[in-house]
């Protein structure tokens, strides 16, 4: 039996990691957190599929494709496409699928256009502020959503 998929989908700029504005996205490139989240997913007994695109018709394609692609859930961050895009924010609802929103910065924290995501309502859970680390987090979060025993859990 293969391990429950999880999309992993990058909205705009997210492929600039690790040179755009690393006082607030850090130095860690798109690359590297890939390769972070492979490993993660592995000890988790999840499998992962990357998407980035800078392109609004490319993601919402995406998503919208996850639930014929054998995807489980959705790990999302939507970087811009938060802000204004009700065209992702369906296209997530419509899969049926569960989704995790992540943002590195504390979206919150900052400009008052980015305090409001309109993914955030049709997310299972948001973790903002936290880092790349907020992805692992995600596929953690994840992992118990989609139902795979968690190594040292209790069995009853």
């Amino acid at each position: 039996m293969s391990p429950p998929l999880v999309l992993v989908v990058n909205g705009p700029n997210l492929d600039k990691l690790g040179t755009r504005q690393p006082e607030i996205y850090g130095s860690t490139t798109l690359a590297q957190l890939e390769d972070r989240l492979r490993v993660k997913a592995d000890e988790l007994g999840l499998a992962v599929d990357f998407f980035q695109s800078n392109d609004e018709d490319e993601l919402v394609k995406a998503v919208s494709d996850a639930p014929a692609k054998g995807a489980a859930a959705i790990l999302i961050n939507p970087a811009a496409l938060s802000h204004f895009s009700y065209r992702l924010r369906e296209a997530l609802a419509g899969t049926g699928l569960p989704v995790v929103e992540v943002h590195i910065s504390n979206i919150h924290a900052r400009e008052p256009f980015r305090r409001l995501s309109l993914v955030s309502g049709v997310a299972k859970g948001v973790i903002a502020g936290l880092g790349v680390n907020g992805y692992t987090l995600a596929l953690e979060a994840i992992a118990g959503m989609v139902g795979v025993p968690q190594k040292g859990a209790r069995t009853t």
